[in-house]
């Protein structure tokens, strides 16, 4: 389930630092509240068994704002797409932005002029692609041939080889930690898109966003359509476009 704010702005860009990074702490904020003892849970133990943070968003889009190579550039009207499995963070958020005014999306102001509640898709075929407007971050082993770890930051991308299976462990990890069926198959990666390296705040995530081909349960694939795909979700990676 999701939620898309209607905003605009009469700024003219955001800094590449703030696309990105400002999301997860107004999704905190806005939880917190409404249920303080759920946002803390959430920030300081994760949910279920694995630990996990089940939300994601994308960052403010301005489809009518003029191109500018090189810099992140917004202005007039556009959306902010916040989601989760859980209606409990959906419902909270809803509370909050239905009485307020503005965002402060890193310094940035935009003006909240409506919220609407959208429904994931059925999928009621079992199968879905699902396609990502932010990089998918997926992180590997670490170790070289020899099998020696040679880093704890070892970012994959899509067509390396460790990629496809730490990518759909990712997967069943997100259904096991919100109690929905767990064997989801990634059937095929049919696109991605370039590599890049972003600022998450506490150093700089690589990803790429791609599009996949999933199949598994009707409730499992609009969990993941909820929430995103790989890992640091509730960063802004791995958004499904809507």
């Amino acid at each position: 389930m999701r939620l898309r704010v209607a905003v605009r702005s009469t700024a003219r860009e955001i800094p590449w630092r703030s696309v990105q990074i400002p999301g997860r702490g107004l999704c905190y904020s806005m939880l917190g509240q409404i249920d303080p003892a759920l946002a803390r849970v959430l920030h300081d133990e994760g949910w279920g068994a694995h630990r996990m943070v089940p939300f994601g968003y994308g960052p403010p889009t301005f489809p009518h704002a003029q191109r500018v190579r090189g810099r992140y550039t917004i202005g007039g009207p556009g959306y902010l797409d916040l989601g989760s499995p859980l209606f409990a963070l959906v419902e909270a958020w809803a509370k909050v932005l239905v009485g307020i005014p503005l965002i402060d999306w890193g310094g940035v102001a935009l003006r909240v002029d409506a919220v609407e509640l959208i429904e994931s898709p059925s999928f009621e075929s079992g199968r879905a692609v699902l396609r990502t407007v932010t990089p998918v971050v997926v992180k590997g082993s670490g170790r070289g041939p020899d099998g020696v770890r040679t880093t704890r930051q070892a970012f994959l991308l899509p067509g390396e080889p460790e990629f496809a299976g730490y990518f759909a462990t990712g997967l069943r990890r997100k259904a096991e930690t919100i109690g929905v069926d767990p064997d989801v198959t990634v059937e095929d990666i049919t696109w991605v898109g370039a590599r890049r390296s972003i600022d998450a705040g506490k150093g700089r995530k690589i990803g790429a966003p791609l599009e996949a081909r999933l199949r598994g349960a009707p409730e499992t694939l609009r969990a993941l359509w909820s929430w995103g795909l790989g890992q640091s979700t509730s960063a802004g990676f791995g958004w499904v476009a809507a």
